[in-house]
């Protein structure tokens, strides 16, 4: 059974469409990303699922009950859905043990084992205050999740950290909301954020959804060449430029058809169905990008082959399986 309903919500927003006829449902304890360029309604999103942002069209529900939004209740917000995002406030001048004593509603030491998993024993004494921005970001998590909610709402919050930091809280937020079955909803910008942590990808677009499926098929059968963007780096070639390069397809010759680096595979050269030359070689850290020059076609291919350098002829296979016709 689905735990949030969304039906048919549209908003706009200074005479700008930030939601069109949106339907989703959510299950219990899922861990979904929403994706999209600036403005294509992300925001607005979760906000309304969080009785924040009041509908101009359309209801939300958790477990059946529908979620009033800010019209229709004295204080915005539901009990059970809480909502972080990178402007949070705390309140200043008290210590952080007083903070999270008065949003505590836990039972039985639950409280504690949070504390553990969050890693903040050594910030309890502090003034809230006296924190940096990403300790103050780690209490505000933990005090919403003080409150036990069904639904935690992750409206970029970790975009202003450092990798390390962000992984580490990532990480945290993935144990407790498996350990407690919380739905988790987050925003994100990072390819590798989102294709690691969710279980299910949502990419909009000028208030509408693109596409809506799990991690691997929206990065390998995007739909179209902005939610391939989204994801990481992708080559669009058309069937002529295709038979150029020596491999043979049955598509459409109008059709437009995107491949991952990844996917073009350097090979011996009786495994190969293209040849190409190396015009630029970048270093990114897990391996190499090349730019390629097949037969007067350029494309970008990814490879752990440190020994390769530019101007050397290379031997390439690439599988149909590999492709996918985009819009």
């Amino acid at each position: 059974m689905e735990m949030i309903e969304i039906h048919h919500v549209s908003k706009k927003i200074k005479d700008k469409d930030a939601l069109s006829d949106i339907s989703l449902q959510f299950v219990q304890g899922e861990n979904t990303a929403i994706i999209g360029e600036t403005g294509s309604g992300k925001s607005t999103l979760l906000r309304t699922i969080a009785g924040l942002v009041q509908p101009d069209e359309g209801k939300v529900y958790l477990n059946g009950k529908k979620v009033l939004g800010p019209e229709e209740k004295l204080i915005a917000g539901h009990d059970s859905i809480a909502y972080l995002s990178q402007h949070f406030e705390l309140p200043i001048h008290l210590r952080v043990e007083q903070v999270l004593e008065y949003a505590n509603t836990l039972k039985d030491g639950e409280e504690k084992q949070l504390y553990e998993i969050c890693h903040i024993g050594h910030l309890m004494k502090r003034k809230t205050h006296e924190l940096s921005g990403g300790e103050k970001q780690r209490i505000a998590l933990v005090r919403l999740l003080l409150g036990k909610p069904q639904v935690l709402l992750l409206d970029e919050p970790f975009s202003n950290f450092d990798n390390i930091h962000k992984n580490e809280m990532m990480q945290m937020v993935q144990e407790i909301a498996a350990a407690w079955s919380i739905t988790c909803l987050m925003v994100s910008h990072s390819p590798k954020d989102v294709l690691f942590w969710s279980q299910r990808i949502i990419a909009m677009r000028n208030s509408v959804v693109q596409q809506d499926d799990t991690p691997e098929n929206i990065y390998r059968k995007p739909n179209n060449e902005y939610v391939a963007g989204l994801l990481g780096d992708y080559n669009i070639l058309t069937v002529p430029q295709l038979h150029r390069t020596g491999v043979d397809v049955a598509y459409d010759k109008d059709c437009d058809i995107m491949i991952r680096p990844e996917s073009f595979h350097v090979v011996l050269p009786d495994s190969a169905n293209m040849i190409g030359k190396i015009l630029e070689k970048h270093f990114l850290g897990f391996g190499y990008q090349l730019i390629v020059d097949v037969n007067g076609v350029n494309v970008k291919i990814f490879t752990q082959y440190q020994y390769l350098q530019v101007g050397n002829m290379i031997h390439i296979n690439l599988s149909e399986n590999d492709m996918t016709v985009v819009d």
